[in-house]
């Protein structure tokens, strides 16, 4: 075969053009020859193919299986991608094509072609790899993903978003759009609102969105839309929902924290500010009013003191529950802390809230049991009306506290409302009290002494130690006035100590001075059972050397009936010191027979309110009369109180009681009075 016209031909043909082309012997399967771009595709030179195999270009496994085809195969050429191995060892990935020619002398020759496909390939596998980066980001991320076109099909979704939405398998592998919006508003608790937001967020593709949707199955996700912008032009969205449901759970636990009472769960003094607020607000434009209640449980702390806190506390569940039961939905029971609680009363009026009050009381008469035990709880309320008694929340449940107090004074376990001379009389009592605090330290009380008189000799034997207060502003403030407000205070605790050193001190005086007498002392029951108070006395005792028989402490009956076992050890050890003891005001308290008999007391003491009616009411002689012989069956000297005739010293000294105290003789005097006194009258040792 002469080759040098084909080589001319076609050498002229192949090199003006781009691409690498071989001419193939369709028999031989020998290169005939190839342009320059063939050369520097495969780092070949023309002379180093040129008369070789064809073979020899030939990269991967299809290469080799076509050119070991017959000529008719091989003539039906072929189109595809593949691989040319260059001289250097290096691939390069080619678009290859063979295609049968025809030349004049009859020769069968096949053109291969070869187009470099390097940097198609490279951006190809880049975009691949972009996927895949994308896919992996997109199935590791916490939130799940949705993106869609502006027509709102589906391009992409994550794992994530397949399982908080509790996709089915089939929606995962088939392309449904319809059945994945379908399935995604079938999951929410308002599949119409769900679907109405998605149309107002289409409405505006430039911008983003930001929702709260509460699934079925009570997963809450929040659902952030952002616009996918190309070319400054909108192209689709991106969905992102994110789990909230544990931060949901624990932002409404903290919500449950800050607005109710954690022991009861009612609502809270916050939460019930909210309600008055509104409520205020409602008022101002309606001009209706309502009603706050204060209730407080009466001497709730005998509970806690004898059945322990944790029972109190689950009683005061049992009250919130008995309390809730009473009042409508409208209205809303706080807990304040403590044993009190407080009652916003919707539109309730006057008559309306002394409905619930009776209610109240009336439901909580009824018998508790808990753990078997049956027990009685009583409360007082307080009430206040708006707008009449306060213009905010702070306003009335001050004025219903104060009513409250006014219930207890007047024997608890009832109700009551405000009225405004009550806060006058609270604020002078509160003035008295912080008075009375300053009056100590400033020398405004004194100790004055009232002489205790043998009925027989009419001579001095003994005195009692009265505290007087005499006030710059105040002017002489009446016992009776602030010795129940010391009591009720706690400040009794203070003024009976200092009242305590000084009659001793003074009784230490009159022993020095040749006129030893027995002074007796008031003391309270809430400084009786203070820790140490035997333990004081004795200390003030050896202070001022004072022998302790000459120190009388009076006791109210009501210290022999609480904590009777403690009381008795205490009056036991008072006793064994020599000091001697004796009940004030018999008669007019709990009087048991009993604890006369057990107790080392030392004498009576007839109120005067039996005295006062000597000598011509029978009542008051009967009942005198049989304090003297119980007196004198006990061995128990009697001293009667408020003598202030004649008369009635007559009828005491009939009845044979020992001794007598009162203006007949002298009222409490000044120390330096008193001494006066007694020097004028020697005393005798009482028997």
């Amino acid at each position: 075969m002469n080759r040098a016209p084909i080589d001319i031909a076609w050498r002229s043909v192949f090199a003006g053009l781009r691409e690498a082309l071989w001419l193939v012997d369709g028999q031989s399967l020998q290169v005939v020859l190839c342009n320059r771009a063939a050369e520097e595709l495969a780092g070949r030179t023309a002379e180093a193919m040129e008369g070789r195999p064809v073979l020899d270009l030939a990269a991967t496994p299809e290469d080799i299986a076509f050119w070991m085809q017959d000529l008719p195969g091989l003539r039906a050429g072929i189109r595809s991608y593949s691989d040319l191995l260059r001289s250097d060892g290096r691939l390069v990935p080619v678009d290859r094509r063979v295609a049968a020619v025809d030349s004049p002398e009859g020769m069968p020759l096949l053109v291969l072609g070869m187009v470099d496909r390097s940097e198609q390939t490279a951006v190809q596998g880049e975009l691949e790899r972009l996927i895949c980066e994308l896919r992996a980001t997109l199935d590791s991320a916490a939130d799940g993903m949705l993106v869609c076109d502006m027509a709102g099909r589906v391009r992409a979704f994550n794992q994530r978003l397949a399982l908080l939405w509790n996709m089915p398998a089939d929606l995962l592998v088939q392309r449904d759009d319809a059945a994945l919006e379908a399935h995604m508003a079938r999951q929410v608790v308002d599949a119409d609102a769900y679907r109405a937001r998605l149309l107002g967020i289409a409405q505006f593709p430039e911008e983003e969105a930001t929702d709260i949707l509460h699934l079925r199955s009570g997963t809450v996700i929040e659902r952030r839309s952002v616009p996918q912008i190309s070319q400054g032009r909108p192209m689709g969205r991106v969905y992102s929902f994110r789990d909230l449901t544990l931060q949901h759970a624990a932002q409404k636990r903290i919500e449950q924290l800050a607005y109710s009472d954690v022991l009861t769960g009612l609502p809270n003094r916050l939460l019930l500010s909210r309600c008055v607020a509104s409520a205020l607000e409602e008022s101002a434009i309606s001009g209706g009013g309502f009603a706050i209640l204060f209730i407080d449980l009466d001497r709730f702390k005998i509970i806690n003191d004898s059945l322990g806190h944790l029972f109190g506390d689950r009683v005061l569940q049992l009250v919130a529950q008995r309390l809730q039961a009473c009042l409508r939905q409208c209205d809303m029971l706080c807990r304040l802390g403590g044993d009190e609680f407080v009652i916003h009363l919707h539109a309730g009026e006057a008559a309306a809230a002394e409905s619930v009050a009776r209610r109240i009381l009336d439901e909580m008469r009824q018998p508790f049991v808990l753990d078997g035990m049956g027990f009685s709880i009583q409360c007082s309320i307080g009430i206040a009306l708006h707008p009449q008694d306060g213009a905010t929340l702070d306003d009335l449940i001050k004025q219903a506290d104060t009513a409250m107090y006014r219930v207890k004074e007047r024997g608890r376990g009832s109700y009551g409302f405000y009225q405004p001379q009550m806060n006058a009389d609270l604020l002078s009592r509160m003035r008295l009290e912080h008075a009375m605090r300053q009056a100590l330290d400033q020398g405004h009380f004194a100790v004055h002494y009232q002489p205790q008189v043998a009925m027989d000799t009419g001579r001095v034997v003994g005195a009692e130690a009265l505290l007087r207060w005499n006030d710059p502003e105040l002017g002489a403030v009446s016992p009776g006035v602030f010795i129940p407000l010391a009591e009720e205070s706690g400040y009794i605790v203070t003024l009976g100590a200092w009242v305590l050193e000084q009659a001793i001190r003074e009784a230490a005086e009159w022993m020095r001075a040749g006129t030893p007498l027995v002074v007796a002392v008031n003391v309270s029951a809430l400084e009786f059972r203070q820790p140490g108070f035997v333990e004081r006395l004795v200390a003030l005792l050896r202070s001022h050397r004072l022998p302790a028989s000459l120190l009388e402490l009076e006791l109210t009956e009501t210290i022999l009936l609480q904590d009777a076992q403690e009381m008795e050890q205490r009056l036991a050890a008072l006793a064994a010191l020599g000091v001697g003891l004796s009940i004030d005001d018999f008669g007019t308290g709990y009087s048991s027979l009993a604890y006369l008999k057990k107790l080392a007391i030392d004498k009576l003491k007839i109120d005067q309110s039996f005295v006062r009616g000597l000598p011509d009411d029978e009542s008051d002689r009967a009942i005198i009369e049989a304090i003297v012989h119980i007196g004198r069956a006990l061995r128990i000297q009697v001293v009667a109180e408020g003598v202030e005739t004649p008369e009635q010293r007559q009828a005491l000294q009939a009845m044979e009681c020992h001794y007598f105290q009162g203006f007949l003789v002298a009222p409490g005097l000044p120390a330096q009075t008193f001494r006066a006194l007694v020097a004028q009258t020697p005393p005798e040792s009482a028997p």
